[in-house]
């Protein structure tokens, strides 16, 4: 691994929780995902699945953890399965786990290889009366391929037609929303790895630079430092930032445009994430500048209109008539288009079309109960953002926030330069 070795502690303190929420007799059932092929005889990085990352530390492909707490047999009450390690394995793929190694990862004393996970699963079935299996159960989700997880419940519920079964995803959602002390460290080294990048390009952003050539730095920065790209980069010049989810990265910045990057660091599997929109010449026009402190101001209001007990829908629709407000304000808008606008699609909506914010953590956009009211120990994203076709350029603003007891927030990335004095100071400095 690239980062720093996790402490078990942290696994071991997610499955203890995890056993307080499962029923009576319950066996619960995690794997690893698939490694996804691509062309020929090509195939794509292997992603750790965040569950069983989350509950294990383990990110070892064909992974399988089962948790029943209720086993007769102590030591079966955690059980971790793993491929067995060969000669020819590792000379073609390298190290795999070993089972110390694996019990010092993640606290689990029972380690198997994955030839005795059919017996062993077979005694515990016949054992436990309810059973958890997992699913990936994101809103936005879309799902083309058959997963792992989706194989294995097909044939657990083939060959065990007669168990309770129950979603793990509901009681995960439930436990990942809410972030350890040692998850928000992770989080903090991942927004300090992101500040880090972000520096370094203010200091090489010029006239005539490509939007690749930004790219790059960012990646110097984060792979040096033993992070990664949370999430596909958007390095977005001009009319570029007014689609959304850019990410050809390969147009010149020029002189008089904005560059809108949404570019993050993951650390240990953690993400951030971070939007800033800066000039390509180090300085804003004066209608570049009306824009931007119009998304800076409602980004410094939502940031602190997360509070527990609210709803995420609340805390949209706060955002979207702070936004309409500032979009009058610019001209944009009038009060007239406002009162004669169809409810179901209102006029600021051709100028900001998502949502806000979203829970962050082991996914960019991560699980979480949304329609329930928010908790503190959320870490969300606050994103709020103005998109301006006409003009050829937008400006939104992101940072990543943890939520706090009594309305005090805490952003773990308020040390990244996002005033318009500060960014055109530093950028003079080149």
């Amino acid at each position: 691994m690239r980062y720093q070795a996790i402490p078990a502690k942290l696994f071991e303190a997610n499955r203890a929780r995890l056993k307080q929420q499962m029923l009576p007799n319950a066996l619960a059932v995690v794997n690893a995902n698939d490694v996804l092929p691509t062309n020929a005889d090509g195939s794509l990085a292997h992603q750790p699945a965040s569950d069983l990352f989350y509950l294990s530390g383990v990110e070892q492909e064909e992974s399988i953890l089962l948790v029943y707490p209720d086993a007769d047999e102590p030591k079966h009450r955690e059980i971790l399965f793993l491929r067995e390690p060969t000669e020819l394995m590792e000379t073609w793929e390298g190290h795999k786990l070993t089972k110390a190694e694996a019990t010092q990862l993640s606290g689990v004393q029972t380690i198997m290889w994955l030839g005795d996970f059919p017996k062993m699963f077979h005694r515990l079935m016949c054992e436990a009366d309810q059973v958890y299996l997992n699913a990936n159960e994101h809103k936005r989700a879309v799902v083309e391929v058959e997963t792992r997880e989706a194989r294995f419940v097909a044939d657990c519920q083939r060959r065990y037609p007669l168990h309770a079964y129950h979603r793990l995803a509901r009681l995960m959602h439930r436990l990942r929303v809410v972030k350890s002390a040692e998850e928000i460290a992770l989080i903090r080294q991942a927004s300090a790895l992101t500040g880090a990048g972000f520096r370094r390009v203010l200091k090489m952003l010029k006239p005539g630079v490509n939007e690749m050539e930004v790219e790059a730095e960012f990646a110097h920065e984060f792979i040096r430092r033993g992070g990664s790209f949370a999430y596909l980069p958007i390095i977005a010049s001009g009319l570029n930032a007014c689609a959304l989810h850019y990410i050809q990265n390969s147009a010149p910045c020029k002189t008089g445009q904005m560059l809108l990057l949404d570019v993050a660091a993951k650390y240990a599997n953690y993400n951030s994430d971070l939007t800033r929109t800066i000039p390509v010449n180090g300085r804003f026009t004066r209608r570049q500048k009306q824009v931007y402190q119009a998304v800076l101001r409602v980004f410094r209001a939502m940031s602190r209109a997360l509070v527990p007990g609210k709803r995420t829908k609340e805390w949209q629709r706060e955002a979207e008539q702070m936004i309409e407000k500032e979009l009058v304000d610019l001209k944009l808008l009038s009060l007239a288009e406002i009162r004669r606008q169809n409810p179901d699609s209102p006029a600021f909506r051709r100028y900001f079309m998502h949502g806000v914010g979203h829970p962050i953590g082991l996914d960019v956009h991560d699980v979480g109960l949304t329609t329930e009211p928010m908790q503190a120990g959320w870490v969300m994203t606050c994103e709020p953002a103005i998109y301006i076709r006409e003009e050829g350029f937008a400006v939104r603003l992101e940072n990543t926030i943890l939520i706090g007891e009594n309305g005090v927030n805490t952003d773990l990335m308020d040390d990244i330069p996002i005033e318009v004095d500060e960014l055109e100071e530093l950028m003079g400095r080149r």
